[in-house]
C-alpha cells in the first residue's frame, strides 16, 4: 500500500471545528497522515518550518499566511494547495504554480450559500419586501402597499453581471420562475450565454433593460466602479440592485444618491468601504438592506467546504484529477 500524503493544516483556529467536525476529520486522518498540533497561522516559525519539510500538502482555510518563494523553499516535498474556502488570490502567490504545485479551492462549494442569498434577495426585492416591511412598521399611512401593485417575480427582467460560479448558479436557479435573464460578461459567448439560460448583453444594455441586477464580476482594476454613476443612472425607476460579490464594483456616492432619492432600490453583502462607516445614509434608508458580508458559507454551511477538501484530498491521494483546480492562468481574474 502507497504512503499516505504528509499533510499540514494551515488557517485560523476559529475555522476548524466547523469546516471538520470530528466525523470529517477522521476521514481526513485515514487519506492523509496529518500533521499533529494546531493549524499554522505563521509560516515564519521554529516549528512551522519543520512540519513544512514534511509537507506534501498544505490544507488551507481562512487566514493562511501568504505561500511564497520563501516558504516553498522550506516545502521541497509540496505538491498540492487545497484550499477550504473560496478565493486563494489573498495566499497563493504566483511563485506557487511556476513551482508545478497544484493548487484547488472550495470556491464552487462557497457560492452555492451567496447563490441561495442572491436569489432570496431577488426574490424579496421583486416584493419590494423592505420598503414595504418599513412602511408597515412606522408609516401605514404613507400609502396604501397592501395591494402590491407592480411586484412580484412573475415575467420580470433580471440582470447578472458577472458568469462567475455565483453568477452560474443565480441563472440556474431563477430558469424555473418565468423571468427572462440577461447576461453581462466579456469572456462568455452568446452561444454559451444561452446555454445557461440567458441573452448575452453588453453592461450598458443590461442596465437600462433589467429589473432587477445582481453583480457577480471579481475585483479587478478594470472593474473598479463597473456601475459608476453613468451606469446607475441607465437603471429604471424602481429597479433593485443586488451585489453579493465585492463593494469597489459599485460607485458608492453614485448609489447612494439613487437610492437616496427612492428611484432605485438596493441590497447590499458587500460596500466600499467595506464596512460602512456607523452614521453612513445607506444604513438608514428604507429602500436599502445592508447585510455584514453574511452571504459567504458560515455556521452549518461550512460543513460543505470541509467535505469539498476531504473529497479533494481523497482524489489527490488516489492520483486522481482535482475538481476544484485553479489555473494559473485564472489567478488575476477570480475573486
Amino acid at each position: 500500500m502507497p504512503e499516505r500524503p504528509v499533510a499540514v493544516l494551515a488557517m485560523q483556529p476559529w475555522a476548524l471545528p466547523d469546516l471538520f467536525p470530528a466525523d470529517l476529520l477522521e476521514q481526513l486522518r485515514t487519506l492523509v497522515r496529518l500533521e499533529p498540533g494546531p493549524a499554522l497561522t505563521s509560516f515564519g516559525t521554529e516549528e512551522a518550518v519543520s512540519v513544512l519539510r514534511e509537507a506534501d500538502v498544505l490544507v488551507t482555510g481562512w487566514g493562511c499566511p501568504r505561500i511564497d518563494s520563501a516558504v516553498l523553499a522550506t516545502a521541497p516535498r509540496l505538491r498540492a494547495v487545497i484550499h477550504s474556502a473560496g478565493s486563494v488570490k489573498g495566499h497563493v502567490d504566483p511563485a506557487v504554480f511556476a513551482h508545478g504545485v497544484t493548487v484547488s479551492s472550495a470556491a464552487q462549494a462557497n457560492a452555492v450559500p451567496v447563490a441561495e442569498y442572491t436569489v432570496a434577495a431577488i426574490v424579496f426585492a421583486a416584493k419590494r419586501v423592505f420598503a414595504r416591511a418599513n412602511w408597515y412598521a412606522h408609516d401605514r399611512t404613507a400609502g396604501d402597499w397592501r395591494s402590491g401593485a407592480g411586484t412580484g417575480l412573475f415575467d420580470r427582467t433580471i440582470g447578472i453581471i458577472g458568469a462567475s460560479r455565483t453568477g452560474r448558479l443565480v441563472l440556474d436557479r431563477l430558469r424555473p420562475h418565468n423571468v427572462r435573464l440577461l447576461l453581462a460578461d466579456p469572456f462568455v459567448t452568446a452561444r454559451e450565454a444561452r446555454a445557461l439560460g440567458a441573452e448575452l448583453v453588453g453592461t450598458d444594455e443590461l442596465c437600462r433593460r433589467s429589473e432587477l441586477v445582481s453583480v457577480h464580476a471579481p475585483a479587478l482594476p478594470e472593474t473598479r466602479h463597473l456601475l459608476d454613476a453613468r451606469r446607475l443612472a441607465l437603471l429604471q425607476d424602481g429597479a433593485t440592485l443586488i451585489n453579493t460579490a465585492r463593494g469597489s464594483l459599485v460607485d458608492t456616492v453614485a448609489l447612494t444618491h439613487h437610492c437616496a432619492t427612492g428611484r432605485i432600490d438596493a441590497v447590499l453583502d458587500v460596500t466600499d468601504p467595506n464596512p460602512l462607516p456607523p452614521d453612513h445614509p445607506l444604513l438608514r434608508l428604507p429602500n436599502v438592506l445592508v447585510t455584514p458580508h453574511l452571504a459567504g458559507s458560515q455556521g452549518r454551511e461550512l460543513r460543505r467546504l470541509g467535505e469539498f477538501t476531504v473529497a479533494e484530498l481523497a482524489r489527490f491521494a488516489g492520483g486522481e484529477p482535482l475538481h476544484g483546480t485553479i489555473c494559473s492562468s485564472d489567478l488575476h481574474r477570480i475573486a
